[in-house]
């Protein structure tokens, strides 16, 4: 039932379109807060990407296993599912729907990036790519993740992929040596070191709780203002829509207004 219905899902992705600069982009589905797509508001001049969080490789079991490249769901299918999905790119256009690999945690552990070959690991459509934690060097993770997107956008199944690294030593070393060797397969990534990614779009990003990094409550839109009126706003990606239901989503409502506005 759960490979059929992300197979379901992926079969909804292929006609992704070509992001604009005017791109907001928010994680859904991992904290199982009952957010609906529609619960999300989305400004009509903006284009909006929902990246379900998260299909993971391990099975689903009480203690889950690696499953070497075999996803399974992890994110809430019962307001996010295949015939959601439908529904919410029938009524706007701008809106598109990718999956998320990875992610920090499953169940109560780490996440882990396990492949046991790297031949073997890609066998899925999708995506953005949001491992945090590793056990395989950095050669191997760019392989496996490089052929992956490789092969999704030479048979037409996706039209962008994207990539979260953060300031940590050993995520950096993973995906700057992705980046080296497949970074023109890469459209967008998110991180605040964007010489180390040279020549890719940068995402400025948000935690919507005020957990982490430069919150919205205190600098972020100035810090987005300022960069647009550089001309170096790409675009804001959130994490998360479930987080942000509690406040009525209005740091959604504040980001797409500025994404909006002329610079």
């Amino acid at each position: 039932m759960i490979l059929f219905l992300l197979i379901t899902i992926l079969q909804a992705l292929p006609n992704l379109a070509a992001p604009t600069a005017d791109l907001f982009r928010e994680y859904i589905g991992a904290e199982f807060n009952n957010v609906k797509f529609t619960d999300v508001p989305v400004n009509p001049q903006v284009d909006f990407h929902f990246l379900l969080a998260f299909a993971i490789d391990y099975d689903t079991s009480d203690s889950p296993s690696p499953t070497n490249g075999q996803f399974n769901v992890f994110w809430d299918t019962d307001n996010l599912g295949a015939s959601q999905i439908s529904s919410i790119k029938s009524h706007n256009l701008k809106i598109k729907v990718a999956l998320s690999l990875g992610g920090d945690s499953v169940s109560n552990g780490n996440c882990y990036f396990t492949p046991s070959s790297v031949d073997s690991w890609y066998n899925l459509d999708g995506i953005d790519i949001d491992y945090e934690h590793f056990k395989s060097d950095p050669d191997t993770f760019a392989e496996c993740i490089g052929r992956l997107i490789t092969t999704l956008k030479s048979n037409g199944v996706i039209s962008f992929a994207s990539i979260a690294p953060f300031d940590d030593p050993e995520v950096q070393s993973h995906y700057q040596a992705l980046w080296n060797k497949y970074g023109n397969v890469i459209d967008y990534y998110y991180d605040e070191q964007s010489s180390n990614y040279d020549g890719g779009k940068v995402l400025v990003s948000f935690i919507s709780d005020g957990s982490g990094g430069l919150s919205p409550a205190d600098g972020f839109f100035k810090a987005c203002d300022r960069l647009k009126k550089q001309g170096k706003l790409q675009g804001i990606f959130a994490w998360s829509a479930d987080d942000s239901k509690a406040n009525g989503f209005r740091y959604e409502r504040q980001s797409q207004a500025v994404l909006a506005t002329p610079n």
